[in-house]
């Protein structure tokens, strides 16, 4: 009796064995008339599916939603960019627990994605770790996935499972054949094959080719030159004041007849640098492989006259590699920080380098996630710059002379925005807007003369606006708030107005014209009523673009994410498109300048100069 049950059990193993192998010809032809025998069917059954599916439906639908909705605040764009991620891993939980495989089978699938992940990050570019892996990669392998669930749910072998991993292995495996040029301002990554050059790459041979290194510029004479630095009508990051805004010249609308007139284009570094100008001297930083790079151009021509380059590399994977800041014009100076800190004076004449400070090791501080981004402020002999220490090297202000630390104050550690200079309740002032909140500043020794709280968990990168001589905007992830300074017994106080969700730009910047906010509510632009922080309007989708208000003749122009420039009426009445134009090609997030009838625009890859009409 006991030999008989030691066969039976034996014989019974055999047949749920053999319903993990491969079928022979005939038993196909038996699995495809006949049902399954009941003790296979206990073994293997026909697999849940549809959860898996909705999670990939939902993947689609999350990824959508951002450019869908009018109103896409930044918790909707990051649940946008990391909503798929989070749908793989629950179906990867749909496939441990929920999805009627067995346990062989949940073991050999999750083993299958794992190593499928882990070998395709050992093969790809290095581009595609981080970001491209959670938005790209996984999801992408966890659809194939799904795919080969749904093809073989029904077949009561092993094979379904193999093919489930064998299409998870293509999806994750498109990868390595693709590079990450960054993201766009909506959270999408920016692939290219990995094998096509990129932009800094073609244009690092073509300055080979056409001048081999060290070859000098093209000389202009020191007199004139000398006249340009006294005549700079643009000294630095968002014009005089920093609050992007043209004065001396008023233009057409009428772009059909009279378009803007290329007078330039070359190809150029990676960097999210503007440009500053004084005559026929333009500014700009470059990345250049290696090394970060000053470059000082010819205005009317676009050629190079010289450069000043240090070797030191920044890159992260949203924004690319290259300086994040602008330089700054100030009499025979030329000031430029780059993205790992490096803080130079430069002869503006000749590239020579008068003196060099890192901040990083002065804030005893690595660089941050979007590198130094600060653009120099010159005020009373000082080079102000924000560097996020601890303490209170958050702020740090330099002898423009010679380099020596003067003062530092605290401040937030995280900021994507640049000191600026304003005349608050009668007093002279360095506002400065941090991750923290905003702190008004004594130029001269750096004295916090007040600190208005207004805390965010991430970066801010918009400059603050001064209306009315005694209140401020300032912006978060929250939206834009009007503050109200007043001064009493040499103590400012400040007063919310109102606090509005119209307006929640991210790192671009906003203008302000005849008592009307504009700029970007998401990646739609808007106007909001200064006086009560209601909409005016909203309409037109840019990207994350920037824009310079033309002052004179009423306009807006938008540098779109795309490259395109758009001109709008700067009213509160409608979203009134005038004009429009392909002004460069890829990715543009720099800060467009007009000087004279002169627009000035860049982006990672290419620099051009229009006459506008």
């Amino acid at each position: 009796m006991a030999n008989d049950t030691m066969c039976l059990a034996r014989f019974g193993k055999r047949i749920r064995f053999s319903a993990f192998m491969k079928p022979d010809s005939d038993a196909a032809e038996t699995d495809s008339t006949d049902s399954p025998p009941a003790d296979v069917q206990a073994t293997l059954r026909t697999l849940r599916v549809w959860p898996a599916m909705a999670f990939v439906a939902l993947m689609v639908v999350l990824r959508l939603l951002p450019d869908l909705l009018n109103e896409p605040s930044p918790a909707i764009q990051m649940i946008g960019a990391m909503g798929p991620l989070l749908c793989s891993l629950f179906i990867l939980i749909w496939w441990l627990t929920a999805s009627r495989a067995a346990a062989r089978e949940r073991l050999l699938g999750l083993l299958g994605i794992v190593l499928a992940v882990a070998g395709t990050l050992a093969a790809a570019d290095p581009s595609m770790r981080g970001p491209a892996t959670m938005m790209w990669t996984i999801p992408m392998g966890m659809i194939g996935f799904t795919l080969g669930t749904l093809v073989g749910r029904d077949r009561l072998t092993m094979n379904r499972t193999v093919v489930a991993v064998a299409l998870a292995v293509v999806g994750i495996g498109i990868s390595v054949f693709l590079r990450s040029d960054g993201m766009w301002g909506n959270m999408v990554v920016d692939l290219r094959w990995r094998w096509t050059p990129t932009a800094e790459a073609k244009m690092l041979a073509k300055r080979t080719a056409a001048k081999p290194p060290g070859t000098p510029g093209r000389s202009i004479a020191e007199s004139k030159l000398q006249s340009a630095l006294a005549n700079t009508e643009w000294p630095g990051f968002r014009g005089p004041n920093r609050d992007s805004r043209q004065f001396g010249q008023t233009f057409s609308t009428n772009w059909t007849e009279t378009p803007p007139e290329l007078i330039w284009k070359i190809d150029v570094g990676p960097a999210w640098s503007s440009f500053a100008i004084a005559g026929s001297l333009l500014f700009t930083q470059e990345q250049r492989g290696p090394q970060e790079t000053v470059v000082c151009y010819d205005a009317d021509a676009g050629t190079e006259l010289w450069t000043q380059q240090i070797e030191a590399r920044f890159t992260e994977p949203l924004g690319g590699p290259g300086p994040r800041a602008t330089p700054q014009i100030s009499g025979n100076a030329l000031f430029a920080l780059g993205a790992t800190g490096e803080l130079m004076r430069i002869n503006p004449i000749d590239g020579a380098v008068v003196w060099r400070k890192n901040i990083g090791t002065v804030a005893d501080r690595k660089p941050p996630t979007w590198g130094f981004s600060s653009s120099p402020l010159i005020v009373d002999g000082h080079v102000v710059v924000h560097a996020g220490g601890k303490g209170d090297k958050g702020i740090l202000a330099f002898a423009a002379e010679t380099g020596a630390l003067q003062w530092s104050a605290p401040a937030g550690d995280h900021s994507y925005a640049s000191p600026q200079p304003a005349t608050i309740a009668g007093e002279e002032v360095v506002m400065m807007l941090t991750n923290d909140g905003m702190r008004l500043l004594e130029p001269a020794t750096g004295k916090v003369r007040h600190t208005y709280e207004w805390k965010q968990r991430g970066y801010r990168a918009l400059q603050p606006q001064v209306i009315d001589k005694d209140s401020v905007i300032i912006s978060s992830e929250q939206g834009v708030r009007r503050i109200s300074f007043t001064k009493q017994d040499d103590v400012f106080a400040a007063e919310e107005i109102w606090t509005s969700r119209n307006m929640k730009s991210d790192f671009n910047d906003f203008v302000v014209h005849e008592q009307n906010l504009f700029g970007f509510d998401g990646g739609i632009f808007a106007s909001v009523d200064l006086k009560t922080g209601e909409r005016n309007w909203k309409g037109g989708r840019y990207g994350k673009g920037q824009i310079l208000l033309l002052a004179d003749s009423g306009l807006l122009l938008v540098a779109g994410e795309r490259g395109q420039g758009v001109l709008l009426a700067a009213t509160s009445r409608d979203h009134e498109e005038l004009a429009s134009f392909q002004m460069l090609k890829g990715k543009t997030w720099n800060h467009p300048i007009v000087v004279g009838d002169r627009l000035y625009i860049r982006n990672a890859q290419e620099a051009a100069c229009y006459r506008l009409p």
